[in-house]
Formats: C-alpha cells, structure tokens, sequence
C-alpha cells in the first residue's frame, strides 16, 4: 500500500508541474504564434504603408499606373508581313516599322523599276554603229540604186535606220520631199524612244512626297502619343520619330535611281536625235550628188 501511495503522490505532482508550465508557457506561445489571416483590404492597406519596391512611385497604388498595357499584335497586311520570315530580316523590320505608307512607296518603286528596266532595254536595242549604217547604206546606194539601199535600211532596227528609210522612199520626190519624211519619220520615233520617260519622272517627284508625308504622320502620332501619356520618356516618342526618318529615307532611296537612270535615258535620247540628224543630212547630200 505504502507503494502504491507513492506512485500515486508521484503522477500527481508531475500534472501538477506540467500544467503549471504550460500556464506559464501560454503567453511566450501566444507572441510567437503567427496572426490570424488578414483580408485583401488589410493586405492592400499595409501595401500602401510601405513604400514602393519598383520604385515608380510612393506606394504601390501609384505603380499600378506605370505597368505597360498588353501590346496588340500588328493586324492587316502588316500584321502579315510583320509575322512572315521577310518581317524578321533587317528591311522587312523598316518596312513595318515605316508604317502604312511604306505600301504607297513601295508600289511606286515597282512602276519606277519596271519602267526603268523597259526603257534601258529598248534603248540599248535602238543602238548600232552609226557610221557602219550610213557608210553601208551609201555604197549600196552608189552600186545598187535606192531600192537595194532601202533593203539595206530594213535590215537593222532603230530609230537611225528608220528616218533612213522614210528618207530614201521619197527620193524620187525631191529634196523637200525628203526633208520632209525625215522629219516626220524622226517625230515618230522619238516619241517612241521617250515613252515610259514620263512615268519615271513622276517616280522622282512623287517619291519624296510620299516620304515626306510619312514624316508627318509621324511626327502627329509621335505628338498624339505625349499628349496621351502621363508621364513622357524617350521609348514613347521613339516610334513616331523612327516612323518618320524610315519613310523620309525611303523616299529619297527610291527616287536617287529614278533620278539618275532618267537624266541617263535622255542624255541617251539626245545622242540619237544628232546621230538621227547627221546621217539624214549626209544621205540628203549624197542624193543630191548622185542627182548632180
């Protein structure tokens, strides 16, 4: 009995100092316990106490307003361009970055290239080795008489051997005669050897224009941009600039070579007319020798 008396003494004070140190425990357990769940106001409020981690403003409600909006995606034939491989490659990027005028330049770069090339083509055809021609045709017509020298004329293309031949087909007539169809027959070809000029100088004047415009549109949305805008940095304004000096430079690239190749043709075309005028008169003179 006495045992068992003392176990029993013995749980007793072991509850005894287990809940007197759990009293003395509940307050230490009691600050380090974390605080119950706050709401999303509370959470805000604390937020707005503190100060502003990215640094854009004071709080983190001013940041809010300095978060970049969601970039649309380029939509239209752009859009296509800006997505498709040729949109990754250096000009395919100025192009989109041009904006829509770059469609008005470009359109007018393809007339002024397909007309360039028409006319260096054809040009370059109307060329022969005038004196070979009219030494030719002389000695044809000293041996072998106007028909046979007419014969010799149809055999090569141009405008030399066309006034030639007009000339030769009216020998007969007369020296007026003569003069005449030449005159007219060369009114005929040059107009066939400056055909297609026109468009090209257009492509020199129009160009320019069309770029300058572009500047302009620029620099409106480049101001529309900083009128929206609270707040105005370099990247905002960059765009509508960028725009402006692309189609600016565009139209000054497509317009050099039009320029150049167009004062190429017609110094090309004044050759032709005194070459056109020295063998009309050197066969005038040797008709008139011939008739003498």
């Amino acid at each position: 009995m006495a045992r068992h008396g003392t176990l029993k003494s013995a749980i007793s004070g072991f509850l005894t100092v287990g809940l007197l140190g759990l009293a003395l425990a509940a307050p230490v357990l009691a600050q380090d316990q974390p605080a119950a769940e706050t709401t999303a106001a509370d959470k805000f409020a604390r937020i707005q106490a503190t100060g502003d981690s990215l640094g854009f403003g004071s709080t983190a409600a001013d940041s809010l307003k300095e978060v970049p909006q969601f970039i649309e995606p380029i939509g239209g034939l752009m859009g296509v361009i800006d997505r498709s491989p040729i949109g990754r490659t250096g000009a395919g990027e100025l192009f989109v970055a041009g904006g829509q005028f770059m469609w008005w330049l470009l359109i007018v770069a393809l007339v002024g290239f397909v007309f360039l090339i028409e006319r260096l083509w054809t040009l370059n055809r109307a060329r022969v080795n005038t004196r070979r021609l009219i030494g030719t045709i002389i000695t044809t017509l000293r041996n072998d008489g106007v028909q046979a020298a007419s014969e010799e004329c149809q055999k090569v293309r141009g405008p030399i051997a066309a006034i030639l031949y007009a000339g030769l087909q009216k020998a007969d007539k007369g020296r007026d005669a003569m003069e005449k169809a030449i005159a007219t027959a060369g009114t005929i070809e040059m107009s066939f050897l400056e055909r297609g000029l026109i468009w090209i100088s257009s492509v020199t004047t129009i160009a320019p224009l069309i770029g300058f415009l572009g500047t302009v549109s620029g620099m409106i949305n480049a101001f529309e941009a900083i009128a929206a805008s609270e707040q105005v940095n370099a990247k905002l304004v960059a765009s509508g600039i960028s725009e402006a000096l692309i189609t600016t430079a565009t139209g000054l690239v497509v317009a050099i070579p039009a320029t150049i190749g167009y004062n190429y043709f017609v110094s090309t075309i004044d050759r032709f007319v005194i070459e056109m005028e020295e063998t009309s008169a050197e066969l005038i003179e040797e008709m008139e020798r011939l008739k003498g």
